[in-house]
């Protein structure tokens, strides 16, 4: 039977804390694992992350390159072929957002001219690319 005085942590969950620099017995004397001279051996020696010795470093040897604007999370695209699926005569921004086929975060749609459309699509609020749009009115649909 388990008694109060007699509760004790598992085996190897518990071990003596690493007393470097206490002498050659310890097996950590002398230098304290830290090895012989240079910066790293030193009290309070060391440099930020992607320092190279005072070299150029490769974060700032590379060029810059790219951009990408915040206001991407706010745009989105919709091909003919999923306006097609989505077999409605008129189509807003409000019925994308219903349908799950736009963020809710969405401001911008604009169609774009993947797949074949056959149906008449009323689009209102939504742009389209000249593709897109010389598709729906082939339809005979519209874009407002």
């Amino acid at each position: 039977m388990m008694e109060l005085n007699s509760i004790q942590p598992a085996p190897g969950a518990k071990h003596a804390k690493r007393r470097v620099g206490r002498g050659i017995g310890s097996g950590l004397g002398k230098t304290a694992g830290r090895g012989h001279k240079g910066q790293k051996s030193r009290a309070g020696g060391y440099h930020k992350v992607g320092f190279e010795g005072g070299q150029m470093p490769m974060h700032r040897r590379l060029p810059k390159r790219g951009f990408k604007s915040q206001s991407l999370q706010f745009n989105a695209e919709i091909t003919l072929k999923t306006l097609e699926q989505l077999g409605l005569d008129k189509v807003d921004m409000l019925t994308l957002k219903q349908h799950g086929l736009v963020n809710d975060m969405t401001k911008v749609v604009k169609v774009i001219k993947t797949g074949a459309i056959t149906r008449a699509v009323a689009l209102s609020g939504i742009g389209a690319t000249a593709g897109a749009k010389a598709a729906i009115v082939a339809a005979g649909g519209s874009v407002e």
